[in-house]
């Protein structure tokens, strides 16, 4: 027997390595990265943003509308950049909750879990109004609905939620491939839409592109306004465990989503002001820009067919963001910040069963509970967006503020890595900061105040809690996936009494 065979037949025991991970019972492994890729991809939802951004952004920023989306683009870049530093080293479902509290602590980190659950949540309920919104204004072209067209969006809502929950539930494979699926459609199809009412209506007038001189106050607002297209890019972070060779192509996802979104905002902001130039119309005032683009160029029918892609991209959307929602209040729950309940998975499906119909039932509720208090959807819509706007942007600047920390306490700092992180974090805090103050004085300062009093409750409930009870304080240590035994090549099993078995392992 060579010294080869020996190691087979008897290996020797890993030091470190255990039996369990403190994330088990999720589907390790288990998708590629074509599925981690349409996570984040999903969650942006191109296709709808890049119908209704470009004329939010044009209506504040004007001659400077296309500045605004790449100043957008390249911040929301260097947020990837800068979040990547984490997801190369750390592999778990809490995403930027996790990456904040390794680097700043456990207070920092509760308040980064509420903003982005804020954040998912609301764009996970925007997503489903905005599913309602689109099919019931769909199927008001053949029939009237008078009155009814509340009924018909509530009814749009309820079913898409439970489908949310039944697709998440079943397991993150099925979620992603879904997922893709949809948005690769609606891209295609508002892509080819744009495309043809270009060539209908001549050759791009490239004089009526947004590139002119910019006052500061509205490239700001506008840039601000723009940043929440790219909101939820991250989004692939929440599969560390459930992703092959995470460590590779999370990173390439995030960064890819970006740069593809960015691509298809641009693209479809000149495509929509060039049409209204050639038809001498005014893209800041549309309400609808590629519906009266179709018809002034007589080929109405098309707005049918993109209203049912903007409806199904949505649902996508809702589908994802539910995903990322569901993996966070599972982090959450494996560390006792939230109840124990919120950790346990399905042993069939291997997915956080319990999160999943919370989440489900809540993100539903929300904006079933809207329509029939007499709130107009548009109207609900918008507060939706500007809640999740103000989360993610939270999240984002804490999660650029603990970076460098982090990676200093591993002793893997470096210049670059540092001097992006910190201008990030303060081009992120401005961007807030202003996009703030304009909500704050606008009909969504319910959103504002929502925002700020969620946070302000969170901090106070976590100071009561582990005032009172210090052993919170320990077990709202991060989890994260780490190397099990079946992960080695012929690894021995541990003895039961090992404490290794926990495989909670070490911080980075």
């Amino acid at each position: 027997m060579t010294a080869l065979d020996r190691a087979i037949a008897h290996p020797p025991r890993v030091p470190g390595v255990g039996a369990g991970s403190p994330v088990d019972g999720l589907s390790r492994r288990s998708v590629g990265p074509v599925d981690v890729l349409s996570q984040s991809v999903s969650a942006v939802a191109p296709s709808a943003a890049a119908t209704t951004i470009p004329v939010l952004v044009a209506s504040v920023a004007g001659s400077g509308a296309t500045w605004s989306l790449l100043a957008a683009m390249a911040l929301s870049f260097l947020v990837g950049r800068t979040v990547n530093e984490f997801v190369r080293r750390v592999a778990g479902p809490g995403s930027l909750y996790t990456y904040v509290s390794l680097g700043l602590g456990p207070v920092a980190g509760v308040v980064c879990g509420a903003a982005l659950l804020l954040g998912s949540g609301c764009i996970a309920v925007f997503s489903l109004t905005g599913t309602g919104y689109y099919l019931e204004y769909l199927l008001s072209r053949f029939v009237p609905l008078g009155d009814g067209g509340v009924l018909v969006t509530v009814l749009v809502v309820l079913v898409t939620g439970a489908v949310v929950f039944a697709v998440t539930a079943v397991g993150v494979r099925l979620s992603t491939r879904l997922t893709l699926l949809v948005e690769t459609v609606s891209v295609a199809v508002i892509a080819v839409l744009v495309i043809a009412l270009l060539a209908r209506s001549g050759p791009p007038d490239l004089g009526a592109v947004a590139l002119g001189p910019v006052m500061p106050a509205p490239f700001s607002v506008g840039t601000a306004l723009a940043v929440t297209a790219f909101v939820g890019f991250e989004s692939a972070s929440v599969l560390g465990v459930e992703a092959r060779r995470p460590f590779a192509t999370i990173p390439r996802a995030i960064s890819w989503t970006v740069l593809l979104a960015g691509v298809l905002y641009l693209g479809s902001a000149v495509a929509q002001q060039s049409g209204f130039a050639a038809v001498g119309a005014e893209l800041a005032t549309s309400a609808s820009p590629v519906n009266e683009l179709a018809v002034a160029s007589g080929v109405g029918w098309v707005g049918c067919v993109l209203d049912l892609a903007i409806a199904a991209s949505f649902a996508a959307c809702a589908i994802a963001s539910t995903t990322a929602l569901v993996r966070v209040l599972f982090a959450m729950g494996r560390e006792g910040v939230l109840p124990r309940a919120f950790g346990r998975t399905s042993p069939r499906f291997r997915t956080p069963f319990v999160a999943g119909i919370v989440a489900s039932v809540v993100l539903t509720a929300v904006p079933v509970a809207g329509l029939t208090a007499g709130v107009a959807t548009w109207t609900l819509m918008e507060t939706e967006l500007a809640v999740a706007a103000l989360g993610y942007l939270v999240a984002y600047a804490l999660t650029c503020v603990a970076a460098p920390v982090f990676l200093r306490r591993i002793g893997e700092l470096t210049a670059r890595v540092a001097t992006v992180a910190v201008v990030t974090a303060a081009l992120l805090t401005g961007v807030l900061v202003v996009y703030a103050g304009v909500e704050a004085t606008s009909d969504r300062w319910p959103a504002v105040a929502l925002v700020v009093g969620v946070v302000a409750v969170v901090l106070l409930a976590f100071a009561v809690v582990t005032r009172r009870r210090p052993w919170r304080r320990a077990r709202s240590r991060a989890v994260w996936d780490v190397p099990v035994e079946t992960d080695l090549l012929g690894a021995s099993r541990l003895r039961p009494d090992d404490p290794d078995r926990t495989g909670r392992g070490d911080r980075p």
